[in-house]
């Protein structure tokens, strides 16, 4: 079974192909697919919307089944931001850029309680699902750890405590992370709609 995942980030594609391992599901990225465009359509002000829309989009385009996910970063003491907003927080857009940007507001804010969320959308040619799943936890002071990207190294899971997500390993982090929660049974969905 292939499936297009809607993002041109190996570091997704490699994610989820480690989530899907055994299942049947070979996951190709977007980097297979030059002729479309370097941005996908995310018009809406939610995960779901967003998800959906670049799923949608990517089936119509190739005619393969495919997977979009949108995630960010809900920080309480922000007020649930950057959110969906969260790839181009700061005006570069760039992990650097967007920590950066992050750090500078929470300058002196006690309250660094934080989650990660990711709705996975599944488009085929029966219909259209989604599923979504979160991470909780905590903002650092200094980034810290090689692994991982964008927020990880500034997020400190409860569930992995004394490491931020940039330090564990892809297996540790996929069974804690908003991606591996939202990709529980995904496989179910991807059956259901193709």
């Amino acid at each position: 079974m292939k499936i297009v995942l809607a993002t041109r980030n190996d570091h997704k594609v490699s994610e989820l192909q480690a989530l899907l391992a055994g299942a049947g599901v070979e996951v190709i990225g977007l980097g297979a697919f030059p002729a479309l465009p370097e941005e996908l359509p995310e018009t809406g002000d939610t995960f779901v919307h967003n998800a959906l829309e670049k799923a949608r989009f990517v089936f119509e385009q190739t005619g393969l089944a495919a997977i979009a996910d949108d995630s960010g970063l809900e920080v309480d003491a922000l007020g649930g931001r950057p959110g969906v907003f969260s790839k181009r927080f700061s005006p570069e857009g760039t992990a650097a850029g967007n920590n950066a940007k992050l750090l500078d507001l929470l300058i002196g804010r006690e309250d660094r309680t934080a989650r990660f969320r990711c709705v996975i959308a599944v488009v085929g040619p029966k219909g259209a699902e989604t599923s979504d799943g979160t991470c909780e936890g905590a903002l650092g002071r200094s980034v810290r750890g090689a692994g991982g990207f964008g927020y990880d190294p500034l997020f400190w899971p409860v569930e992995a405590p004394g490491r931020t997500l940039a330090e564990l390993s892809m297996n540790e982090k996929n069974a804690i992370s908003h991606r591996g929660r939202a990709a529980v049974g995904l496989v179910d969905v991807i059956r259901r709609c193709l």
